[in-house]
């Protein structure tokens, strides 16, 4: 794998990440609410003007772009494991950013994750 092929992947898998961490953040920002129809229009609509949702959505259709420039490029067996990378970046940025628990045993899964994308990106 290439260095621009490398960089497509993991930029597509950042951008991903951060997209998950802008919905938490916008849904945060909302609140809890109901799934009723009643709720359809005014929760709808707070979700659709708030700021960190449309960042959210924005930075999806960017990595959308990115990871079929990626695709492009490199096997899918590859680039596909590669995004396990987003649950890493997402706990630990999820520990600072939503103080959410960040575990021994998150931690250990973490490892495994990444030891098996390392395995799976040298083979």
């Amino acid at each position: 794998m290439n260095g621009l092929s490398l960089a497509l992947i993991l930029g597509g898998v950042l951008l991903n990440a951060i997209a998950q961490l802008l919905l938490k953040a916008g849904t945060n920002a909302v609140g809890h609410f109901a799934f009723q129809t009643e709720n359809i229009i005014p929760i709808g609509l707070k979700l659709v003007f708030q700021p960190y949702i449309l960042g959210g959505i924005s930075c999806y259709v960017i990595s959308l772009v990115i990871w079929i420039m990626a695709l492009s490029r490199v096997p899918v067996s590859i680039a596909y494991p590669m995004l396990s990378i987003g649950y890493a970046i997402n706990a630990f940025v999820a520990y600072y950013w939503f103080g959410e628990a960040l575990s021994a045993q998150k931690l250990l899964g973490i490892g495994f994750i990444i030891i098996g994308v390392v395995l799976v990106t040298r083979s």
